[in-house]
């Protein structure tokens, strides 16, 4: 019995053939559409019609169900925008169903299509990719790559900020050739931006793509890139309340801060509850501190006029240059230095002036300031690149000898 129904059924499909062929080769173009349009159309004439038919037939052949996917790169180069615009919207809805383990070469013509496709010159074509995978989390890696180097924003956008098959290489990639400002912008409002990646971003010194991630809660902020954000942020002041928020802002941070946001976020930093009791109450005393330095200005004064008055008035100690460094009052600054050195304030100009690390650490140790603090001033007073600084040695230490401190002071004839 069950020999006969298959011998029933395979003559059905071979007279079915026949027919077909018969349509096909009377060459009107009624039958090619409707042999084009039928999902029982033997794939053989379907892959031929996909070539030699008109453009309702290349359409109703791109569309059906039946067509092989061998032909998706016949149709990918399609002469007729139409038919490639329903090809893509055939293989979006396939794609899904497909994967690359069990269906290896099925998924490997759909993929290849729609690479071709993503450089489509119908930007309506590059849209509709991007449409549907910037949300499908199964996008093939190297598609979602090429649609992410879209030149046009509307195709590329979406990609860089929601597609999760980009891959931090890619974003890296991406970033270090952009070419416009949006480009950075939505790879920091990614909803995951490793801390490689935000890196980066603050790398390119964008304000607006720094904006974005310092207010991403998604964004994970390396302690370097914190601390370039925290070094700029007293030109961008639309940074300071989600910095001063931020759950990785460490105590040393915050009293960076201190020196140049407004009440509200100081009202924050006093506020972390993640910060220890001791953390908490030296940002409090600071934060009046600074503020009353940052009051005690007459006006008219000079720096130098204001560093003799502090001297003389025995105000004049480290926690006093810690506050006008926060708030870069860098010429007391250095009249400070010269005053707790004991030598003479143009020495110290040429030392900071040499923006290297060594001569200003020395002069810091000779001064008796704490290496923390030297820290401070190599990175803000002497703007020291953030890889040349010399940091402390075992946490509180001076990383020189006397040997090296005393020979650094000699070269700027400094002896005794």
């Amino acid at each position: 019995m069950f020999s006969f129904f298959k011998k029933f059924s395979e003559n059905r499909r071979r007279k079915m053939y026949d027919e077909q062929k018969r349509q096909l080769a009377t060459g009107e173009p009624k039958n090619w559409l409707v042999l084009a349009q039928s999902e029982d159309t033997n794939p053989e004439i379907l892959y031929y019609l996909a070539d030699k038919g008109d453009a309702d037939v290349r359409r109703a052949v791109a569309n059906n169900r039946a067509t092989p996917l061998q032909a998706s790169s016949l149709l990918a180069q399609d002469r007729d925008g139409d038919v490639r615009l329903v090809l893509a919207e055939r293989l979006l809805k396939l794609l899904p169903t497909l994967t690359p383990e069990r269906h290896s070469q099925i998924y490997a013509f759909t993929v290849q299509a729609l690479g071709m496709l993503a450089q489509d010159e119908m930007l309506q074509i590059r849209r509709a990719l991007t449409t549907a995978l910037s949300d499908y989390a199964y996008a093939p890696p190297q598609l979602a790559v090429r649609l992410a180097n879209d030149l046009a924003r509307e195709v590329a956008e979406p990609i860089l900020r929601f597609c999760v098959a980009l891959k931090d290489e890619d974003l890296l990639d991406i970033i270090s050739g952009y070419s416009a400002p949006w480009v950075v912008v939505a790879v920091a409002n990614r909803e995951s931006v490793s801390p490689r990646v935000a890196d980066a971003v603050v790398g390119t010194g964008d304000a607006e793509a720094t904006t974005a991630l310092v207010k991403n809660p998604g964004a994970r902020l390396s302690t370097e890139a914190l601390q370039t954000i925290v070094d700029r942020a007293k030109d961008h002041p639309e940074w300071h309340q989600p910095v001063a928020m931020r759950k990785e802002l460490s105590t040393e941070l915050a009293r960076q801060m201190i020196g140049f946001v407004d009440k509200a976020v100081l009202e924050v930093l006093e506020k972390r509850s993640d910060f220890d009791a001791a953390a908490r109450k030296q940002i409090s005393d600071m934060v009046g501190r600074r503020l009353s330095y940052l009051h005690d200005m007459p006006e008219g004064e000079t720096p130098e006029q204001r560093a003799i008055r502090y001297i003389k008035t025995g105000k004049m100690t480290h926690d006093v240059l810690a506050d006008a460094l926060a708030w870069n009052e860098n010429d007391f600054v250095m009249f400070g230095l010269a005053h707790f050195a004991k030598v003479h304030p143009q020495i110290v100009k040429r030392i900071v002036e040499t923006v290297t690390p060594k001569p200003l650490v020395a002069l810091c140790w000779r001064a008796k300031l704490p290496m923390r603090f030297c820290i401070e001033l190599q990175q803000r007073l002497a703007k020291i690149p953030l890889k040349d600084v010399m940091y402390a040695k075992g946490g509180t230490e001076y990383p020189m000898s006397v040997d090296e401190i005393k020979w650094q002071m000699e070269f700027f004839g400094i002896t005794d």
